[in-house]
This record gives C-alpha cells, structure tokens and sequence, in this order.
C-alpha cells in the first residue's frame, strides 16, 4: 500500500473529526486528497503534530480527535507518545504512517525499520495499539479505532512512494488556524 492509498482509506472513515497533520508530505498529500476545514496542516514544526493533536483532544473531548503522524515525526518527538498515554483522552486516535523514510526531505533512512512503534505506544500505556500492512487491514482497524476509546495508536506500514509534483497546501499558516478554530470552538 503506498501513502497516498493509506491517506485516501483513511479520508473514508472521516465524518467531522479534527485531523492534525504532520508536516511534509503526509499534509500535502492528505489536502489533494481531502481539504477540509477541520484540517490542521502542519506546515513545519516536525514532530509536533501529536501535541497539537492532544491538546486539541483535550480541549473538546466529546469529540474524536484523529492525529495523522510520520515514522519520523513520532521519532522525532517520542515523549509526547507518553504525554497522551498519560492523559489518557478517550477521543483520540494516533495513526502513524510509516515509509521508513524521511521522504519529503530526500528519503533519508529513519529509524522506524528498526523500532517498532506501535510496540513504543504499547510501552508507554497506549490502551490499544496496532500495525497493519494492508489497505484491507487498515479499513479493519480504523472500523475499530474510530469507534472505541482510546487513545489508540495504529502504525500504518507504507512504501515510500508519494508524488513530490503533487501541490503543497495552498492556505497560509494564519488561514489554516483560522479555519480550524471556527469549527471547533468550544
């Protein structure tokens, strides 16, 4: 399964959720497939996605919050994994996609095809925690996941394989604030 058939999969299972995007290629991709205002597209800031995807949790926890994350995203910020085991937000669904690359910067290696994330999440208090490898098993788990408490964390495994001539996401930093702020406002 490529990352562009994970994130289409994924957009299915979408209703009016907040989605917190990783930088890189994971927005870019996820706003050709499906931009919504309820996107928060990391435009820099790697690794912190989680964090905003928790506080988000957080702030409105009658309503399911989706996190899509990177291999290196979560490496790069592996404490937050503990931070949302912590708090424990019932809402919150962590989905990693995992290329083993730095893609967006030249696919650099990352450490992901040594370290089991999904095993790092279960480690750290995650109360479900899953890997899948198949577009069929991604539909299963995220059936799951959307529909039990969490938080959940679900490891994504893809070929590094996104399309770099696909646009980037056209709304300035302010508009993306703007526009998720104006759906989700307690």
């Amino acid at each position: 399964m490529t990352g562009t058939e994970a994130l289409e999969i994924i957009a299915t299972f979408l209703k009016d959720e907040p989605v917190v995007l990783a930088n890189g290629f994971i927005s870019r991709e996820f706003f050709n497939v499906e931009d919504r205002k309820g996107n928060f597209y990391m435009i820099g800031s790697m690794g912190l996605a989680s964090s905003i995807g928790l506080g988000a949790a957080l702030a409105q926890p009658e309503r399911r919050t989706v996190i899509v994350d990177g291999d290196g995203n979560v490496l790069m910020s592996m404490g937050t994994l503990a931070m949302i085991a912590s708090a424990k937000p019932k809402n919150l669904v962590h989905l990693c996609i995992d290329n083993e690359v730095y893609e967006s910067t030249g696919k650099q290696r990352s450490l992901s095809n040594e370290i089991a994330l999904e095993k790092v999440a279960e480690a750290n208090g995650y109360p479900y925690s899953q890997r899948v490898d198949t577009s069929e098993e991604l539909k299963q788990e995220l059936g799951k996941v959307m529909s039990q408490e969490g938080p959940s964390f679900l490891l994504v495994k893809v070929t590094a394989s996104f399309d770099s001539a696909r646009g980037r996401v056209t709304h300035s930093p302010e508009e993306i604030r703007d526009r998720f702020m104006s759906v989700y406002r307690s």
